[in-house]
């Protein structure tokens, strides 16, 4: 059995071992909810865009259908 503390924040950590034994990773989402004086943490499911959200940032992934588009434009403008 692990302990935490909470902060001024109102902020846990949740154990690493925790996290790893539900597959709680970064931007985990959860439901919490009391049951008499227990509060439960209940790992709620994503969806697939939530969990891609931001993970190709900054990556240029539509130039080369830019250009391959374009190229097609010309190549019909020719015939």
């Amino acid at each position: 059995m692990s302990t935490v503390r909470l902060s001024s924040k109102g902020q846990m950590v949740l154990p690493r071992d925790i996290r790893k034994a539900i597959g709680a990773s970064t931007g985990a989402v959860f439901r919490i909810s009391r049951r008499g004086k227990k509060i439960v943490l209940e790992p709620l499911a994503t969806s697939i865009i939530d969990r891609l959200y931001g993970k190709f940032a900054g990556e240029d992934m539509l130039s080369d259908l830019e250009a391959e588009h374009k190229k097609e434009a010309r190549d019909e403008n020719r015939s």
